[in-house]
């Protein structure tokens, strides 16, 4: 039997939704030596765990009857009997399900109302963000499991709206996630007001060292499950790590969307200005997209999905914590569009992709001045990456042309209903055959995007250890100059090295000698990237920068003052350091 030792109610739930086997972390907290245990259970995001705790507690749930009042008036534990195929009727919850965040509490209540729903399961929701009254109501009306957010559930123990003499199974899902959020506290007052007989299952996608504690302290000969190589890759999810020119990202996301098609894409920021800019700038070319951040109400984050499940909208533009524990089932592509701070956001990205043995695709955008911390982020989370530059707008419509000449092949493949010859023929009669097929590609390729023109980055392999500068000979560079100097700008080689590397897509080891002159400024860029810096240096800056302007330096250098030793050694390797930010070239 795929599923050994279940009842039959959650088989036929399983067998309804299609359920032939189970997941790994399903089989393993089925096994005999799992049963009745506290467990601490870790897992890839996307490996089925909501399921898997589910059938875990189905014995506390199905093997309890409600309490009865004794003679004193006071009502005595819920007795065990012998496993059942209905639960008892509601009243005090049996299970309590505490996660991150509203929209992963509200997916494990609709995934335990389907799978308990045979049962006669009712299971009610408690997170923030929606109205606590309706909550207490519901509550009051009697539940077998609750789930919620570790705030919500506190305040309604602490109101006395959720009772928790009944208890039995209390599950922290995603547990280190809850702790990065900073809701410990939260956590010990929940598991503290519990009854201490109660199963106490702890599923998390790492176990750092304050999961380690919290079990320690929470938990009695719990049993540890890695269902998989902890904190390894994906097999489902392909990495793509493209190189882009800095400030290019919003085009690369573009063209990142265009290129990698999917049903469903999540592109990920690191505050909420970025997504609401990000946001409005694929609907303004196209794209149906919607924005998860942490100032929406839950209904319009509820809209916002449902817009995504249904096929209204293609894009989701999200921040970490609004995205956390969201299950899209056809969400085919991630796109980092601000890379992550650390390998467990990298991962936790990733897995919204991939999931339920589905393929995916996470493709990271890389500033090229900023490769090696991307290569220590890929190592440090265990995951191997394509490296390439991001799709050129060239790439894009040839991959396009495919596209609509299968799908033109497909269309005309099709048998034609009653009327559709007549009207061919008569289509045909005025317009020939090659006008009739243009027309048919010039509207499949309507909906398309444009896709951007990027400026090219050269891949010049991993970065690898760097090379001192004095390692070897004098090596002259490329010189430039910009019509500010100390009398008509106050220009200082402490704004001015900055705001060279931002103009002119270049890092700090790129920019050799500095000569501040009265009018203008003279500066050294190596001559392996003084192709880039002047391609990008033509460009208009914002408008703070507008009126600089950068040319190169015919016959050579002249003036006093050099303030940065000259370029020495061979050419680096690649480009180390971080992102640049300009002072004011005008006081």
């Amino acid at each position: 039997m795929p599923f050994p030792n279940l009842p039959a109610s959650l088989l036929a739930a399983l067998t309804e939704r299609g359920y032939a086997e189970p997941t790994p972390v399903q089989a393993a907290v089925l096994q005999p030596e799992a049963v009745g245990r506290d467990l601490l259970v870790s897992a890839q995001t996307g490996s089925g765990k909501t399921v898997a705790f589910g059938l875990a507690m189905a014995a506390e749930l199905l093997a309890c009857d409600r309490p009865e009042a004794n003679a004193s008036g006071r009502e005595s534990p819920a007795p065990v009997k012998p496993e059942a195929e209905r639960l008892p009727p509601p009243g005090a919850p049996l299970a309590l399900v505490v996660a991150p965040t509203r929209e992963l509490a509200l997916q494990v209540q609709a995934e335990l109302t389907w799978l308990y729903g045979p049962a006669g399961g009712r299971v009610v929701s408690g997170v923030g963000g929606t109205d606590p009254v309706a909550e207490r109501r519901a509550l009051a009306r009697g539940a077998h499991i609750v789930a919620g957010t570790p705030g919500r559930l506190r305040d309604h123990l602490e109101r006395g709206n959720l009772d928790p003499k009944s208890i039995r199974a209390v599950v922290l899902d995603e547990a280190d996630e809850m702790l990065d959020m900073g809701f410990r506290e939260e956590l010990e007052a929940i598991l503290e007001t519990t009854p201490a007989e109660r199963r106490t299952l702890l599923f998390s996608a790492t176990v750092p060292k304050g999961i380690a504690q919290l079990a320690k302290q929470y938990q009695r000969d719990a049993l540890r499950i890695s269902a998989g190589d902890e904190g390894s890759q994906h097999g489902d999810i392909d990495y793509q790590a493209l190189l882009i020119a800095p400030h290019e990202t919003e085009r690369a996301v573009v063209n990142a969307l265009r290129f990698f098609e999917a049903r469903a894409a999540m592109v990920f920021c690191r505050t909420r200005a970025t997504v609401a800019r990000l946001h409005g700038n694929l609907a303004e070319r196209g794209f149906a997209a919607v924005a998860l951040s942490g100032e929406l109400s839950q209904a319009e984050r509820n809209r916002a999905l449902q817009g995504l499940r249904d096929g209204r909208a293609r894009v989701c533009v999200a921040t970490d914590v609004a995205a956390r524990g969201i299950d899209l089932p056809d969400l085919g592509l991630v796109i980092h569009a601000d890379m992550p701070t650390d390998p467990e956001t990298l991962l936790h990205r990733s897995g919204r992709t991939g999931r339920a043995g589905r393929k995916g695709t996470s493709v990271l955008l890389v500033p090229h001045n900023r490769r090696r911390a991307a290569e220590r982020l890929l190592a440090e989370a265990r995951v191997k990456a394509n490296w390439g530059p991001a799709p050129s707008a060239e790439a894009i419509r040839a991959q396009d042309d495919t596209r609509i000449l299968a799908q033109a092949l497909e269309t005309t493949a099709e048998e034609p209903v009653d009327g559709d010859l007549d009207l061919a023929k008569k289509l045909l009669a005025e317009r020939s055959p090659e006008a009739v097929a243009a027309a048919l590609v010039q509207a499949l390729r309507a909906p398309l995007a444009a896709p951007e023109e990027l400026a090219a980055v050269a891949d010049r392999g991993p970065a690898g250890p760097r090379v001192p500068r004095e390692s070897g000979p004098q090596q002259e560079g490329v010189w430039f100059r910009m019509n500010l100097g100390r009398a008509n700008g106050n220009a200082d080689p402490r704004w001015v090295l900055p705001f060279l590397c931002r103009r002119g897509h270049v890092t700090r080891q790129e920019i050799g000698r500095i000569k501040v002159q009265d009018r203008e400024t003279q500066f050294e860029v190596a001559p392996w990237a003084a192709g880039r810096f002047a391609a990008a240096a033509q460009k208009p800056g914002e408008d703070e920068d507008a009126h600089i302007e950068i040319l190169p330096l015919q016959g050579g250098a002249g003036g006093e003052g050099a303030r940065r030793p000259p370029l020495r050694g061979p050419r680096p390797p690649h480009h180390g350091g971080g992102e640049h930010r300009q002072r004011r070239a005008a006081r």
